[in-house]
């Protein structure tokens, strides 16, 4: 059997903290060549633990034969279509990964598969059933390393196994402590070559909010908001953002929850991705209400059957007798002291992997919860949206009030994108 692994720890969770390797100086590593005293090798095998404590196989290879290279390009392009795949299940597999597969056997795709939703079959079952006996001595190109345990499905593994792959192809290793590596232990023991780490930063950017879930116990965070060019807070959106296929849209999609300012409640209908799914799940709308005033009436035409509360109210304690407002299908969770790090701790019990705190609206609702994500560091990523506009600073809901307390930080990974009038900022803490 070989084992194949990029010379680069599995440790960095997100891609502004994983230096960039090029796939290019991936190498083989044929325990036969041990004992060949015609192939000179030398190679480092071990597992390499992050301060978070997750594990991951490293092996260093430095081979005398060209030989020996992968054919790079073709696992590469394979599992590119892997990360296509698992995308089709963008905003409905949450708590699980988003996890792409592709069977392939003499150089053509024989299966493909992806997870639809939880509790539903993994990817790598999917595609071994679309390719049926061609899996015999096939190469499984799977996104995620395979599970190696019984939760709602079975392991992943023994149907690999049982269906007589010969390669098995990974993108990142599961930064789940029940799979971290064990999956990838089980094919190599069953005799199945196993590569490791093929655009790994694709497959890990994919999933970012699961990484996150499972490393720090917390939803992914991220905050959202429109400025203009002269850097006020705008309280609206680029044109066509909104629409399927902008942005707006899109981040609506991959994101669990939104949580949004109380002025808004009138609008909550109209927040809602316009992405074609092939499973319809809009994510849950968390309401700030911060005093009986802003407690929004809210209608139940806004729900989707079958799916639990979509609309969340958070508010206080002594707000919430004052208030009395009730609707079908909403959910209020009242709290002693509004707080990002409660709001979070409940969405992870709800099993969400990533939540979006959208500066929309009267944006002085949030700004305690924004004071939390900065100083509490509970606050992963920032988007931006720079629309063509100069503003006067006459309107007080575009400031935030009292920013004293925030201090200058750097950021990572900033990326822009144009969006036809616009500007589109991303960028990580």
């Amino acid at each position: 059997m070989q084992i194949t692994c990029l010379p680069i720890p599995i440790s960095s969770i997100t891609p502004r903290t994983a230096p960039s390797v090029s796939s290019n100086h991936r190498r083989v590593f044929n325990f036969s060549s041990l004992q060949n005293p015609k192939h000179s090798s030398f190679f480092t095998l071990a597992f390499k633990s992050s301060p978070t404590g997750f594990k991951s196989p490293v092996l260093a290879v430095d081979m005398g034969s060209e030989e020996a290279l992968l054919d790079d390009d073709d696992d590469a392009f394979y599992m590119r279509r892997c990360v296509e795949l698992a995308k089709r299940g963008t905003g409905c597999t949450s708590p699980n990964p988003m996890v792409g597969c592709v069977i392939v056997k003499d150089g053509e795709i024989v299966g493909e598969g992806f997870h639809p939703k939880a509790g539903q079959p993994h990817a790598e079952v999917f595609a071994l059933r679309d390719a049926g006996d061609l899996a015999e001595n096939a190469t499984a190109y799977v996104s995620l390393e395979p599970c190696n345990h019984y939760g709602r499905t079975p392991p992943c593994t023994e149907a690999l196994i049982k269906a007589k792959v010969k390669r098995v192809v990974i993108g990142m290793v599961d930064p789940n402590p029940i799979v971290s590596s064990s999956g990838i232990t089980r094919l190599t023991d069953a005799g199945i070559d196993v590569t490791v780490g093929v655009e790994e930063e694709l497959c890990k950017k994919m999933n970012e909010g699961f990484i996150h879930r499972m490393l720090t116990g917390k939803p992914f965070l991220a905050l959202r908001y429109s400025m203009s060019v002269n850097g006020c807070f705008l309280d609206k959106i680029g044109e066509g953002a909104s629409d399927s296929g902008g942005y707006y849209s899109k981040l609506l999609q991959e994101y669990d929850a939104v949580i949004l300012s109380s002025s808004l409640s009138d609008e909550l209908s109209s927040i809602s991705s316009q992405e074609e799914a092939n499973v319809s799940i809009q994510p849950i709308q968390i309401i700030i209400a911060n005093n009986a005033q802003q407690s929004p009436i809210l209608a139940s035409s806004n729900m989707v059957e079958d799916s639990g509360p979509k609309v969340v109210v958070f508010t206080k304690e002594d707000m919430f007798a004052e208030s009395g407002t009730s609707s079908s299908g909403v959910e209020t969770v009242v709290l002693e002291n509004m707080n990002l790090d409660s709001i979070l701790d409940y969405c992870y019990r709800r099993g969400l992997c990533s939540v979006l705190l959208d500066l929309r609206g009267d944006i002085k609702d949030l700004e305690g919860l924004l004071r939390d994500g900065f100083e509490q560091k509970l606050l992963q990523k920032i988007v931006v949206e720079v629309l063509p506009e100069w503003c006067v600073k006459d309107d007080e809901r575009r400031v935030v009030s009292s920013m004293n307390w925030l201090e200058s930080k750097a950021v990572e990974n900033l990326q822009p994108k144009q969006l036809g009038g616009s500007v589109l900022l991303e960028c990580y803490l």
